[in-house]
């Protein structure tokens, strides 16, 4: 979405942004859509306000130009611009500096803390429950050549490559022949019981129990990093791939699959989903923003009997 900050330069565009940013209501929600891309329910729990309060001060900072905007199944998700014009960016710097320490900010960084738990929570609990089918049920839906044959090929071999989102540990047993070291992570402790059953005895594979979004892992580790059915059932997918990004070295192989986007609501909440797949498309162009380079995504050909949505093949280069 481009705002009015980009048609309107000098004056008019300055005194824009000032009328933007003089309310701290809307100074609360850029803190929050500076981090976090989110619905309009969510910002309104986080500030503890109505919904016609948040719909109306979303309203100006869109017209204004902060806000980007799409559309998830019924729901509009918004974030911060990634590159407003030059003069928001600098009033926003001093915005921020000044609303530093800002109690009420702290306490509405607190309540949506809350609420993106109790979202990470749901997906938790469905793989509580469907760790010991796991690989049954994803063969059923997606194929059983889901994930390694659209994956290894897409890896160099003998380097360090990270699991994320390892599940019951398949693919970090397919890999281990491949590769010098695979590092699994996981958050289902469930998840991870079947997996150490199921890499037992494969001395460079090892298992970390950790948010995808939070990595226990140090700056440019790895070789390679793979996301395969992970990010739909993250509540901010694109704080995993910054945290993949990260640990990768420069030159670093980032390969991800996932659903393509479908509007199948039943099915996203059988699975305990937070997304409803991705636009291969949308998802090259975050992945390229994030600093890889030789994007390319597209969507895999369904395999017989696949009872789910399609599925897609991303992958990217980390940039120096």
């Amino acid at each position: 979405m481009e705002g009015l900050i980009a048609e309107r330069p000098g004056v008019a565009g300055l005194l824009g942004v000032l009328t933007s940013l003089a309310d701290p209501t809307r100074l609360r929600i850029l803190a929050l859509l500076e981090r976090h891309e989110l619905g309009v329910q969510e910002l309104c729990e986080a500030l503890g306000l109505p919904q016609s309060t948040v719909s109306r001060h979303l309203k100006v900072l869109a017209q204004e130009g902060w806000l980007a905007s799409r559309r998830e199944g019924t729901l509009h998700l918004y974030r911060m611009q990634r590159a407003p014009a030059e003069s928001a960016r600098r009033l926003w710097k001093v915005a921020r500096a000044e609303t530093s320490g800002w109690a009420t900010l702290e306490t509405d960084a607190a309540r949506l803390a809350k609420r993106l738990l109790a979202r990470k929570a749901e997906a938790e609990a469905f793989f509580e429950g469907a760790a010991a089918e796991w690989e049954r049920v994803r063969g059923e839906l997606y194929g059983a050549g889901l994930p390694g044959e659209a994956l290894l090929c897409l890896l160099p071999r003998g380097q360090v490559v990270a699991d994320l989102g390892c599940g019951t540990g398949d693919l970090a047993a397919r890999l281990s022949p491949h590769a010098l070291r695979v590092v699994a992570v996981d958050r289902s402790p469930a998840m991870l019981r079947a997996a150490r059953r199921r890499v037992q005895g494969l001395e460079n594979v090892e298992l970390h129990r950790a948010d995808l979004e939070s990595l226990p892992l140090d700056d440019q580790s790895c070789d390679a990093a793979l996301l395969v059915l992970a990010l739909c059932y993250l509540p901010e997918p694109e704080r995993a791939l910054q945290e993949a990004a990260r640990v990768l070295r420069p030159g670093g192989i980032l390969a991800v699959a996932d659903l393509v986007r479908h509007d199948d609501e039943a099915f996203r909440r059988r699975m305990g989903q937070a997304h409803l797949g991705f636009e291969p498309a949308g998802l090259a162009a975050l992945i390229q923003e994030l600093g890889f380079g030789g994007v390319s995504c597209h969507e895999l050909r369904r395999e017989a009997g696949a009872r789910g949505p399609a599925l897609l093949v991303a992958r990217g280069e980390r940039k120096p």
